[in-house]
């Protein structure tokens, strides 16, 4: 019994360690707890994170978040796999998806 309660005390703290909020622009702060997150080596695209059963996306560009909303699973594939992440997002994301 004392087992299983320091299980649950230890996992409650991890979870909470490993919990981050961010402040969007135009959204306000969003935990990213459901959302997988990708560090993308860009000078203007840092951070893609992705909520799949939202279709919700939190950018990192340069120093500021972003969401994007409706994005489909494709699309953001395709930017994470795509040989210029800034490029990607000015003729594919910019301008559309807005929350």
């Amino acid at each position: 019994m004392a087992n299983a309660f320091l299980l649950s005390i230890t996992l409650l703290f991890t979870s909470i360690a490993h919990a981050e909020t961010v402040s969007v622009k135009y959204y306000g702060a969003v935990n990213l707890n459901s959302f997988d997150c990708a560090k993308i080596i860009s000078s203007f695209v840092n951070r893609i994170c992705y909520d799949e059963s939202s279709q919700t996306a939190i950018v990192l560009l340069r120093s500021t978040y972003y969401a994007y909303c409706r994005i489909p699973k494709t699309t953001i594939s395709e930017w994470l796999r795509s040989a210029s992440k800034g490029r990607y997002y000015n003729s594919v994301i910019k301008g559309k998806y807005r929350c």
